[in-house]
Formats: structure tokens, C-alpha cells, sequence
């Protein structure tokens, strides 16, 4: 708006004197600028207040005085006298007219017919009539505005154009302004103002004389703004005009440019506020408002903003350079700042004559200064997102001094550090500037400064990530050619997505690989790179373990024979919690490259692994003795690593041994004496506690224990452990006091040499120990499991028996392994123990029955039986484990027998060796888990001395059913030899019996085929009973009973109708009914065709079960009668071809069947009775005979009565 330019704008102290209504600096205005605030302040002296205090009054009165003296007063007072509603009325009259079809041509009602122009009417007119003119046209204005769509017209208006009334016309604006507000609102007015000449002036005086409208007139005006402001006449007169309200009220300028981001409208008034604002900026040493802002726009996370202002710049490009252009204007802006914090004496031109010359000019570049590094950064960061993101194309003059800031040399600094990498990353990403020899060879000797002054800037800086790493990691993506991960890592370390062309880093490929870095020169600086000290997730930046990784994938290291081991070793050691996101890829790829040559050519070229005093060394002090006075060397987080890497190595060594095999390779796999010394078990332990910090490493390591240790991994072990670290045992430990009394190994041994005389001392110091942390406990672990076998003897408490057993429970969550070998070594036999056999891990999981093979006593001491479980549990599980691996490891034999038959041209064979192998190994572990059943159902099988005090299976289940029963003192209960009450449910036994019941329905659960294997080698027909009801997996038998029933030998047809008839009993379900119809059915086929003998072994067992079968399902009733009086006719025939009367008996039978009821009241026992004589003096077939009817007696009181 050039036409404003000869105008006298308000000032900023003007109008911040109107804002405050600061009478006193009003009063130092000049009449010029006084002038222009006239309306307002005669308004504010005539019109009643609403302030009435004495302060306004006398403010007030310096008012009138400053407008006495004032000429142009009077004729505002005039048009102050004015009948305002009139005018309204009509105006409003015209605004209805000029809607209507057509009536813009019309007359118009607030004037009448023109004789002269209109600057000539204005200065012949009265007030009314003025304010008459100025009202029609500025409605006329408005009105046009609203047809038009959002497109700019300009027009042409002579009484806004006149200089010579220009004065006039505000003051009439100003007080139509002020009396009308609902007609003419002050945006609808400032919009209007837009479209005519000096409209700018016009606005910023409308505005000044009503201060309190500012903000809203902003905001309308930027509201009903173009989004690109430059490309259209009506957009850069809209941001020349803010850009004046700004200037005459520059507190607001921040916020009105806050207002153009929020409303996505001209960018170009937000880049000129910010270009007013930093002119008056007098820090030079900080980053630039500029800078800042145009930075928040392009890298905010408002991708709506970033869009918007890209299109400017793009399009900004698109015109000719015009120095009236905001964009040229910033991009000048931003090129003298960058010129300004650059070195004084630098230059492109680099000479090739001799090594002297280069130096003298390397030492004539001066570096740039410490206060300007920060904002030099964040130029280049801008620079970056203004070509990445909103596609600058830099002119030479930009290019120029952009690769003078990039190529320069920072102080030591962490700021230092930052700028380095982020001008090499500027290379990167444009490479483009770098464009003629000299500036190429510039950048050559730069990278080249980086390499020699890496080492100096890590340790003067002070950082763990240095620019070193950096470069490294570039050039090892240079050499194997993953160029789209060098773009991840530009954009990752500028911190903004750039799209760049993986085409345009073919220079830089060149001069990395061929000139700066070669392959071997990667490798052998890499290996001289110091590892990061307390390695953790907060260290951010590119460190040395990057680019170690990155040479492992690619398999430098192998190629050129530069051993890392050792490096390896030292970064696992210096690590800290958090756990850094690369540590856990790179025991992984190391462990590749341990097992997997670089190339089939050179099967030797491999790294070596990390010897087993290294990894012992790392646990040092956690395999025993008092942990409290030794300090561990090592943290948790490299102990946890070390142990992925044990854990992860062996599983890829069984997972590759085939492929190894073929290759004729083995590498060596860690001992099992080493994986003994390791607490696997307390580190998971610890990890638990850590996970948040651990990252994904506590789950890997829980899967590798699952996979390799599931014996280490127990459901059970896991409860346990939940409630030794809970609440209650948390309270509990904190009644133990420093003042408490502390008990030390050699009082617990004196302690057990008392025993059984004097239970009271252990009693004491074993309650002691139970306040302890399992780690504070493994001290006392060598005297309690070596005076365990003390405990057996007649007269200790059953409460030390109890608390033993928790203090081993305690025990197992951070030592189960070697726990388990004392615990097993410490309960064997007597006789054992004086031949001094020790056995080892080794020897348990090759045969996990040794357990088994401990004192006898143990059988009848409940919570000695619990550990001696729980460790047959465990051990069988290893077992299985430990098979599994030997598997995978002799796979090479397999291999060589494959080969050696492919040879020989028999070729079909070559699965049979493998089949044959897996099967073996499946039968020895069936075989060992239903051995261990077996020897389990036998314990629970009463004793003689037990059979004597009537203490039976038989009597314990019916004791469920008879609940009045006198229970033993529990602080009396002995192993042996204790008085057990006659059918007392609460004996040892009985216990014993359900911690066995316990651990075959887990069995069972887990292996449906181990209880369809022990149910077909059979049990003693006692144990039915208490295996029915005492082990809830049973009811999986009825899925296999048809099969068992199905085997040709007889005792296993017998044991499986008594098996059915007790869970029919127990789960009186469909399937039952159905398999109990099916064994109906056998037993009448094989009526048919067993001999006499046969006959009579078969059937005296199993007659009685079918009382079982009625009583579940009494359907079955016909089927059972129709059965026993086959079978009684058939007994019956063969007694009579022996000449013997035998038909009163039959009578008697169909009798029976018959009339069942009037013999209902006949007691099994009379029937017992009458027949007892009998029976003994019978042959076979009148022995069965009385069989049937003792049956059909028993199912006919069991109908009838329900007995």
C-alpha cells in the first residue's frame, strides 16, 4: 500500500497511552498524533462515564483542557450532535433496499441526488450530511464485499481518496463507528476498508480510537484471509495492513502470528511479524526468533501447519526474486545471520602443492565460537527442513556458505559434538552442495578432521556418543551397501523425515570406500573404539556398540581375522539398568557369527566365544558363602546379559547342529560344571523384580529357561515364590530387628546334634531363619541339608518338620539346582551314606528315580515327602530336557550313518535312524515317568504294621463319608511308630497319600498317555479307590477303557470293569453310561466263550461291579439282571451235568427277577451269612452261582430301598 506511505500512522506510545487511558501521556502527544485520536477522546469528554470516581473527574478535566486548544473539536462535537437513531433507521431502510433485484441502481435513501462530485457535496455539507455520505458508502463497500465471493476488487472511491479530507472522513468513520455498532461492526467495517485506497490508514485509526477491538479485528482479518497471502493483490494488502495494526501495537505481534498458525492463513504475514520482531532483537549469541519460528513450523508435529507453510515456500519460489517478497526477505534474513556467526578466515580454496601448504592453510581456519554453536545447529537443522521438507532450492550464494558452516570446526563441546553430527548429516542428506572439486576436496580434508579429532572430542566433551561412531557406522552401510539405512539414520539423528534419493549418495559412497574408509580400515579401528562405560537406554546418539553390530552382520571381522571377543566381553561387563536396545541384537548376531562361517569357502572364519572362566568370573560371589560381605564386582544387568548369552548360545548350538554336522564343524559347547555354578535361578529371580528396566529381556530369558531349564520353570515354583515374597512374609521380616539375635551356622549344627532330646533350641533358630530373605539364607544351607537325615528319628516335633520344609521352599527360588543334589545326596539310606556315593546333577537327570531310592521313612513324613516330590518333579522334567539335547547333539551321528547309506546308493533309508532314535528316546522317558507312578502308588499302599492297626484304604475313603472322627495333636505327629487313631483321617499316611494324588493328576494333566500307559501295566486292585477319588485328571481313563477292555489278556480286562465301576461311581456322566453299556456287552461276549476256569477268574471280581454300574445308572438295571441270569444259567447247566441239584437255586433266580420286592428286606449281611458255609465247601461254578445272587441282593436293596 504504496499510497499510505506520505500518511502519519499512530504510534506505539499513542496507542498504548489510549489503551491505558493514560491522560498524561496524552497530553505529551503532538498535535499531529493527537489528531488522529481526536473521536475518541471527544467522545470520552462529552458522554457520561460510567466511572464516577474523583480520579476520572479530574482526569476528565485534563481532557477538556487538552481539547480546548484543538480547532478541528468542534466540528466532532457537531457530528456528535447528530439524531443517531434516524440515521440508523434510514441506513437500515437503504441495506434492505439495496438487497432487493435491482436496487442497487435505485435512489438511495440516506442520499439524496448528488449535484457534485462527491468530495464537493462532503465539503458543502452539513454534519448530518456527512455523516449521511461517508454512511452510503461505506455500506455500499460492505454490501459488495458480501456478493463477491471471497474475490479482491479495489474501489475506486473518491471521498477516500481526497488527501485534503482525509482527516474529515476518519473522524465521521470513527463516530459512525462508535454510535452505530450493531450496523456496522468494526470487522465487517475493517474488512470493508480493505477494498478502497488509504483503506490501511483508515483501519489503524478505526482500530487506535477503539483499542479495545484490536485482537478481534485481527482475528476477522486473518479469519477471512487466503491461506497463501502472496499470490493475490487482496492477500498482501491483508498482511500489510496487520502488519500496521502490529506496528502501532507491537505487545500483540506474537500473538496475532500465533493467530496465523492456528488459522492456517497467511503464512506470509506470520514470516514478516517475525522479521519485524527480529530486527529489534539484540541478542546475537541466541538462536533467532526467526530461526525458532519458522523451525516449530516445519518440524512441529502438526502436519497440517507443515504442509501449509511448505506450499508457501514452493510456491514463493515460482515468482522472480522481488525484494518486496516476505520469502526473499526471510531467506535473506536467515543467510546474514548464518554469515555472521561463520569463521572470519575461511575460504574454498584448498591447495594441492605440497603437505606444508595444506597445513598452513588447515591451521589458518579459525573453528567457530563457543557462544555460536547452539545457533548454528539450529541453522542447519532449519536449512535441512526448508530443502527436505519444503523443497528450497538453495541459490549459490546459500550453497556457498552453507558448506562454509557445515565444513567448520566447533570447539569441544557436547554442543560441539551435536553440530558435527549434524553437518555430516547434512552432507548426506544434500549432497548436491558439494558441487565443484575445491569444495569436494574441502569436504574430503573435513571428514578427514573428524577422524583425528574423534578420540579428543569424546574426552574433552565428556559424552559417550561421539561423531566417531557415527562415521563408523556410515561407512560399514557404505561397504555392504544398505544405503536406505544411512537415510534412516539421517533422518533419525536431524530428527525430520526427509525424503532423499538413495541415487544421490553414489559420491559420497565413493569417497567413503574408496577414499577414507576401507573395509579393513572399519574393522580395525573399530575393534581400538573404547566400549561405553555404564552402557544404559539413556545414552542416546550413535555409540560404538552401533557400529560393532553392524560389522558383525556384515562379517568384517571373520573376513579380516580382527578378533571382537574381547570387546564383547567388556561391553556386557560395563552395563547399567535401563537395558540398551541394542545389547540383546548384538549377543544374538555374535553368537551367529560364533557358529556360522562367513562363507562356505572358509569354514574356519569365525569368532571365537567367551571362555567359561570370563563367564564365571561375572557371578563371582553368588554361588554361595555370605553374600553380605562380599562385594559382587559385577552388576545385575551384566550378569542377566551374560547369561542370555550362555542360555541363547547353547540353544543356537542345538538348533544349527545338523547344518554344523554337514559342515564338519563343532564348535564347543559350555560345560555342564559351568551351567552348575551359575544361579540361574536367583538372577530370573532378580530380573522379576526388574522388568520395567529389563525391557524384553526378562521374557527372552523366561523362554530360554522354558525351553533348555523347565525344570527351573514349575507352575508350582512360581506360586511358592509369590507367597514367600508377599506381604505377610514381607511383614514378617520386618519384625526382625537390627537388635535381633542372629544365629550363626555352627549354633544351627550344635543346634541339630540336640536333637531329639531337645527340640526347643532348633525350634528357635528355625524360626529365626524363616524371617530371612532367601539370600541371607544360603549359608545355613550346608548344615541344614546334611543334619536333614537327623530328623527321621522317633520324637521330633512335626512344627520342625514343617518348618523345615518352608525353609527349603525358600531355598529352592534362588538355588533349586544344587539344592536339589544336597537335598537328594542328604536323604539317602543309611547304608549309603556310610559308603560316602555322592551324586551329581549329572547322574539325577540321566536317572530321575534315585529320588526315589531314599530312606524309607520319608514315605510316611508328609513334609519330607512334599521336597522329595517336588524334586522327582523337577528332575523327571530335566530328564526329558537333557534327553531332548543329547538328541540334537549326536544329530551328527545320524548325519554321518545318512551319508554313509546315501553312498551305498540306499537312499530310501535314510529317515530310519532319526524315527528310530526319537522313538528310543520317547520309550525311555514313558517308561521312566510310569516307573516313578508305579513306585508312587506302591508307597501308597498301607504297610504291615499299618494293615495291623487297621489303617487301609478302604477305611480312609469311608472315613470321608463318616466325618466324626478324633483328630491327633498336630505337635505330636512322629515319622514312624506314632499311635494313629484307628480309621483316623488325619495320619501320616493319609497326607502322604494326597501329596502323591497331587502330583499324578500334574502328570496326568501333562501326559494323558503317562496314565494311559500305567492304567494298562495295572496297579493293585486297593488303590482304585483312593486313585478314583484322589486324582481329578482320572475321569481322562474313560477315553481308553474301550481299548483296555479290548486287550486280550484277562487281568487287564478284569482291571479295567473294576477301573469303570469306580468312575462310573465318581463321574456318573454320558460317557460313562456309554462305556459302562459297552463293558455290559464284553462281559456277556466273553461269558460265551471263556472256559470253566477262566470263567470263574473272570467273574467273582468283576460281578460285584456291577452293583457300581446300577446304582450311577439305574437304566442299566435290565441289562445287569439279564446278564447275571445268563450267567447263572450257564453255572447252573455245568452243575447239573455234575449230577447235582442245583434248581432250587435257579428258581430262586428267576424268583428274584421276578418279584424283587418282597425280598428287599433281606440284609446283605444275613445273606452273607446263611451263604458263608457254602461257599467254602463248593466247587467253582456253585461258588459263582451264590456270587450272582449276593449281587442280585445287593442291586435289588439298592433299588428297592436306596441302601
Amino acid at each position: 500500500m504504496a499510497e499510505c506511505a506520505a500518511l502519519q500512522f499512530v504510534s506505539p506510545y499513542a496507542f498504548e497511552a489510549m489503551q491505558k487511558v493514560d491522560v498524561v501521556r496524552l497530553a505529551a502527544l503532538s498535535d499531529p498524533e493527537l489528531r488522529l485520536l481526536l473521536p475518541c477522546l471527544v467522545r470520552m469528554a462529552l458522554c457520561a462515564p460510567a466511572d464516577q470516581s474523583q480520579a476520572w473527574a479530574e482526569d476528565k478535566k485534563l481532557i477538556l483542557r487538552l481539547l480546548s486548544g484543538v480547532e478541528a473539536v468542534n466540528s466532532i462535537v457537531a457530528l456528535l450532535s447528530v439524531d443517531f437513531h434516524a440515521l440508523e433507521q434510514d441506513a437500515r431502510k437503504e441495506q434492505q433496499l439495496r438487497h432487493k433485484p435491482g436496487g442497487s441502481n435505485g435512489e438511495s435513501i440516506l442520499v439524496s441526488q448528488l449535484q457534485h462530485g462527491l468530495t464537493l457535496e462532503f465539503e458543502h455539507s452539513d454534519p448530518l450530511r456527512r455523516l449521511r455520505l461517508a454512511l452510503s458508502e461505506l455500506l455500499a463497500i460492505m454490501n459488495k464485499v458480501s456478493d463477491s465471493n471471497g474475490e479482491f476488487f479495489l474501489k475506486s472511491s473518491e471521498l477516500f481518496e481526497s488527501t485534503v479530507y482525509l482527516e474529515e472522513v476518519a473522524d465521521v468513520l470513527c463516530i459512525l463507528q462508535a454510535e452505530l455498532p450493531s450496523l456496522l461492526p468494526i470487522v465487517d467495517v475493517a474488512e470493508a476498508l480493505l477494498h478502497v485506497r488509504n483503506g490501511e490508514w483508515f483501519l489503524c485509526l478505526s482500530v487506535a480510537n477503539v483499542p479495545d477491538s484490536f485482537n478481534e479485528v485481527c482475528r476477522g482479518l486473518i479469519k477471512n484471509g487466503e491461506r497463501q497471502d502472496e499470490e493475490s493483490v487482496g492477500g498482501r494488502r491483508r498482511t500489510e495492513a496487520l502488519r500496521q495494526l502490529c506496528q502501532m501495537n507491537p505487545s500483540q505481534a506474537l500473538s496475532v502470528r500465533a493467530m496465523v498458525v492456528e488459522e492456517c492463513h497467511l503464512p506470509g504475514l506470520g514470516v514478516a511479524l517475525t522479521l519485524d520482531h527480529t530486527k529489534s532483537d539484540t541478542a546475537d549469541d541466541a538462536v533467532s526468533n526467526l530461526v525458532s519460528f519458522v523451525s516449530g513450523l516445519l518440524l512441529g508435529t502438526n502436519a497440517k501447519v507443515r504442509t501449509w507453510f511448505g506450499m508457501f515456500i514452493r510456491n514463493g519460489q515460482q515468482r522472480k526474486k522481488e525484494s518486496s517478497s516476505v520469502l526473499w526477505q526471510m531467506r535473506r534474513q536467515l543467510l546474514l545471520e548464518l554469515v555472521a556467526i561463520l569463521p572470519r578466515s575461511r575460504s574454498t580454496h584448498v591447495p594441492n602443492d605440497s603437505d606444508s601448504d595444506l597445513e598452513q592453510t588447515v591451521a589458518g581456519y579459525s573453528g567457530l565460537r563457543e557462544e555460536h554453536v547452539v545457533k548454528a545447529s539450529a541453522l542447519l537443522r532449519l536449512y535441512c527442513a526448508l530443502m527436505g521438507i519444503a523443497g528450497l532450492r538453495p541459490t549459490d550464494e546459500e550453497a556457498e556458505q552453507l558448506l562454509q558452516l557445515i565444513t567448520s570446526r566447533p570447539p569441544a563441546t557436547p554442543a560441539g559434538v551435536r553440530f558435527v553430527s549434524l553437518s555430516f548429516c547434512k552432507l548426506l542428506a544434500f549432497p548436491t552442495l558439494v558441487s565443484t572439486p575445491e569444495q569436494e576436496q574441502l569436504m574430503v580434508m573435513w571428514l578427514s578432521w573428524m577422524i583425528k579429532e574423534e578420540e579428543y572430542f569424546e574426552s574433552a566433551a565428556g559424552v559417550s556418543a561421539s561423531f566417531g561412531e557415527m562415521l563408523l557406522l556410515v561407512a560399514m552401510y557404505f561397504h555392504s551397501n544398505q544405503l536406505s539405512s544411512i537415510i534412516e539414520l539421517v533422518c533419525s539423528t536431524l530428527g525430520m523425515k526427509i525424503a532423499i534419493k538413495s541415487s544421490s549418495l553414489s559420491k559420497m559412497k565413493t569417497i567413503f570406500t574408496q577414499e577414507i574408509f576401507t573395509e579393513q580400515v572399519v574393522t580395525a579401528h573399530a575393534v581400538r573404539v573404547p566400549v561405553t562405560n555404564n552402557l544404559n537406554a539413556t545414552i542416546t546418539g550413535f555409540l560404538p556398540i552401533h557400529c560393532i553390530y553392524q560389522l558383525l552382520r556384515s562379517r568384517a571381522f571373520t573376513k579380516h581375522k580382527v578378533s571382537i571377543k574381547d570387546w564383547i566381553y567388556k561391553q556386557l561387563c560395563e552395563t547399567s539398568t535401563p537395558l540398551h536396545t541394542q545389547l540383546l541384537p548384538l549377543i544374538e548376531v555374535y553368537i551367529n557369527s560364533i557358529l556360522t562361517p562367513a562363507s562356505k569357502a572358509s569354514p574356519e572364519a569365525t569368532n571365537q566365544p567367551i571362555t567359561e572362566q570370563e563367564i564365571l568370573n561375572v557371578f563371582q560371589g553368588l554361588t554361595g558363602g555370605d553374600s553380605s560381605r562380599i562385594r559382587l564386582r559385577y552388576n545385575i544387568m551384566s550378569q542377566l546379559l551374560v547369561l542370555y548369552y550362555v542360555l541363547s548360545y547353547e540353544e543356537a548350538l542345538m538348533v544349527n547342529t545338523k547344518a554344523l554336522a554337514l559342515m564338519q564343524r563343532k564348535p564347543k559347547s559350555y560345560s555342564a560344571a559351568l551351567m552348575d555354578q551359575i544361579p540361574i535361578k536367583y538372577l530370573i529371580r532378580q530380573a522379576q523384580g526388574l522388568q520395567q528396566e529389563l525391557g524384553g529381556l526378562h521374557s527372552a530369558l523366561l523362554r530360554l529357561l522354558a525351553t533348555n531349564y523347565p525344570h527351573l520353570c514349575m507352575v508350582e515354583d512360581w506360586i511358592c515364590e509369590e507367597e514367600i515374597t508377599g506381604t505377610v512374609s514381607l511383614l514378617r521380616r520386618m519384625l526382625l530387628t537390627g537388635t535381633a539375635k542372629k544365629y550363626s551356622p555352627k549354633q544351627l549344627q550344635e543346634a541339630f546334634q540336640m536333637v531329639p532330646s531337645n527340640n526347643t533350641r532348633l525350634m528357635q533358630i528355625l524360626e529365626h531363619l524363616t524371617l530371612l530373605s532367601a539370600s541371607d539364607l544360603i549359608p545355613y544351607v550346608e548344615v541344614l541339608m546334611s543334619n536333614m537325615s537327623r530328623l527321621l528319628n522317633v520324637g521330633v516335633s512335626r512344627r520342625i518338620f514343617q518348618t523345615v520344609n518352608k525353609l527349603w521352599m525358600v531355598l529352592n527360588t534362588v538355588m533349586p539346582r544344587r539344592l536339589w543334589v544336597m537335598t537328594v545326596n542328604a536323604l539317602q539310606p543309611s547304608i549309603k551314606l556310610l559308603r560316602q556315593q555322592k551324586y551329581t546333577q549329572n547322574d539325577l537327570m540321566i536317572d530321575p528315580l534315585i529320588v526315589l531310592r531314599c530312606d524309607q521313612r520319608i514315605y510316611r513324613c508328609p513334609p519330607l515327602m512334599d521336597i522329595t516330590l517336588h524334586m522327582l518333579n523337577g528332575y523327571l522334567l530335566a530328564s526329558k530336557a537333557y534327553l531332548n539335547a543329547h538328541l540334537k547333539e549326536t544329530a551328527d551321528h545320524d548325519s554321518k550313518q545318512s551319508q554313509t547309506i546315501s553312498n551305498l546308493g540306499l537312499s530310501g533309508q535314510t529317515e530310519a535312524p532319526e524315527v528310530t532314535r526319537e522313538e528310543l528316546k520317547n520309550a525311555l522317558l514313558a517308561a521312566q515317568d510310569s516307573a516313578a507312578v508305579q513306585i508312587l502308588l506302591e508307597m501308597c499302599l498301607p504297610t504291615e504294621e499299618e494293615k495291623g492297626q487297621d489303617i487301609t484304604t478302604e477305611s480312609l475313603l469311608k472315613s470321608i463319608q463318616h466325618p466324626a472322627l478324633k483328630q491327633e495333636d498336630p505337635d505330636s505327629c512322629h515319622v514312624v511308630g506314632s499311635e494313629e487313631k484307628e480309621g483316623s483321617l488325619l495320619s501320616n499316611l493319609r497326607e502322604v497319600q494326597c501329596l502323591i494324588c497331587c502330583l499324578l493328576h500334574q502328570m496326568f494333566i501333562a501326559d494323558p498317555n503317562i496314565a494311559k500307559l500305567v492304567h494298562f501295566q495295572g496297579y493293585p486292585q486297593d488303590l482304585l479307590p483312593l486313585t478314583v477319588a484322589g486324582i481329578p485328571s482320572m475321569h481322562i481313563c474313560l477315553d481308553f477303557i474301550p481299548e483296555l477292555l479290548a486287550q486280550p489278556q484277562l487281568e487287564k480286562q478284569i482291571f479295567a470293569i473294576q477301573l469303570l465301576s469306580h468312575l462310573c461311581a465318581q463321574y456318573a456322566l454320558p460317557k460313562s453310561l456309554s462305556v459302562a453299556r459297552l463293558a455290559i456287552s464284553v462281559m456277556g461276549t466273553l461269558l460265551t466263550v471263556l472256559t470253566q476256569d477262566k470263567r470263574f477268574s473272570f467273574f467273582m471280581p468283576t460281578l460285584p461291579c456291577l452293583v457300581s454300574f446300577c446304582q450311577a445308572f439305574p437304566p442299566l438295571y435290565d441289562d445287569v439282571t439279564a446278564l447275571l441270569i445268563q450267567v447263572g444259567q450257564v453255572c447252573a447247566s455245568d452243575v447239573a451235568a455234575k449230577a447235582r441239584d442245583i434248581d432250587p437255586l435257579i428258581a430262586r433266580f428267576q424268583h428274584l427277577k421276578e418279584k424283587p420286592d418282597k425280598i428287599a428286606g433281606i440284609s446283605k449281611a444275613s445273606l452273607q451269612q446263611r451263604l458263608a458255609g457254602e461257599l467254602a465247601s463248593r466247587d467253582p461254578d456253585v461258588q459263582l452261582c451264590y456270587r450272582i445272587e449276593a449281587t442280585f441282593m445287593e442291586i435289588i436293596n439298592m433299588t428297592v430301598t436306596g441302601v
